[in-house]
């Protein structure tokens, strides 16, 4: 049995000095305090366990895709400057280098001149000579030679290291023009051009007449799609009419005048504003008739639908004028 004494009483121990208790019991006791803090902790442990809370990460000023950003700026704005630089470089060495001077006409090529002269070439293009080649404004010249009445249209181009090579395409004339006393060549746009000095091609045209000096190039434009019209009917189905023509008169578009020389002489004929074929068909037809009545003809009007007037040359019938039906 257990004494009495042996058992552990708290108001016993309370009162009794802590110097003067029982090791056993005082280690008893500590036992019991950590067994009974055990079993109070085990107690207050929750059922559920809550999830921890995350520990927030500092992120940096710059993101990611940011840094890939600037950097691909970079290496752009690196590449362009050492592009711009060797530029840079090229450029002063090529418009300073001796390497690069035209030093003389020969640098100069002409191609496609036939009625055009390398001379007049040369006033455009002589001025470049003992220039750099890369300071020549090639537009600018290029409308130089445009200026040119036969030059139709220009190209210039550099050849390196110092040539320049100028291509001419000529305009092509449609006729001889005269305006006062001067004959020239004249083509569908209405430009007029000398008659070049040493001509590689023979022309045999018929000549223009009623056009002035102060004609602007408009109007000679539209003057001259008359005359094309015109040859185009008298030579369709190869008719080839248009041969026999020596002058046509365009002043009046409502009034084509054209003259013909046959042996007898040359006559006037008044095609009116249309119907040129049809019309000269009848001269053809009743010219013979005409010249046995009359010695010599001056005109013949073709322009009415109901009737040929034919007037003869005053010298050769006292001015007589007689009117017919027309067949």
């Amino acid at each position: 049995m257990t004494r009495d004494d042996d058992r552990f009483n708290p108001e016993r121990s309370a009162s009794v000095p802590y110097s003067e208790r029982d090791p056993n019991a005082v280690a008893s006791i500590a036992a019991d305090d950590i067994e009974l803090d055990d079993d109070l902790e085990t107690e207050e442990e929750p059922q559920f366990l809550r999830a921890q809370r995350r520990v927030p990460v500092r992120k940096g000023p710059v993101t990611r895709k940011t840094a890939n950003r600037l950097r691909m700026v970079l290496i752009i704005a690196v590449v362009l400057g050492t592009i711009g630089v060797a530029s840079a470089g090229a450029y002063t060495y090529a418009t300073s280098s001796w390497r690069f001077r035209i030093d003389s006409g020969d640098s100069i090529e002409t191609v496609g001149l036939h009625n055009v002269t390398r001379a007049q070439v040369l006033e455009v293009m002589g001025g470049d000579i003992g220039r750099n080649i890369f300071r020549v404004s090639l537009e600018e010249r290029r409308k130089q030679l445009e200026d040119i009445p036969w030059v139709e249209s220009a190209t210039v181009i550099r050849l390196l290291p110092a040539v320049l090579r100028v291509h001419i395409t000529e305009r092509k004339p449609m006729a001889f023009v005269r305006i006062g006393s001067k004959i020239s060549l004249i083509d569908a746009s209405g430009i007029v051009m000398d008659l070049p000095a040493k001509a590689r091609s023979k022309y045999s045209f018929p000549v223009i007449t009623g056009m002035g000096n102060s004609e602007p190039v408009s109007t000679r434009a539209a003057r001259m799609k008359i005359y094309a019209r015109l040859v185009g009917e008298l030579d369709a189905g190869g008719a080839s009419y248009s041969k026999d023509l020596s002058e046509v008169d365009i002043n009046d578009p409502d009034d084509v005048k054209i003259t013909v020389e046959d042996p007898a002489g040359a006559l006037v004929i008044h095609l009116g504003g249309g119907n040129f074929a049809d019309r000269y068909r009848i001269y053809l037809n009743h010219i013979q008739e005409w010249r046995q009545q009359f010695t010599k003809l001056e005109s013949v009007d073709l322009r009415y639908n109901n009737q040929i007037i034919v007037n003869p040359d005053a010298r050769g019938a006292a001015g007589a004028t007689e009117k017919r039906p027309n067949p």
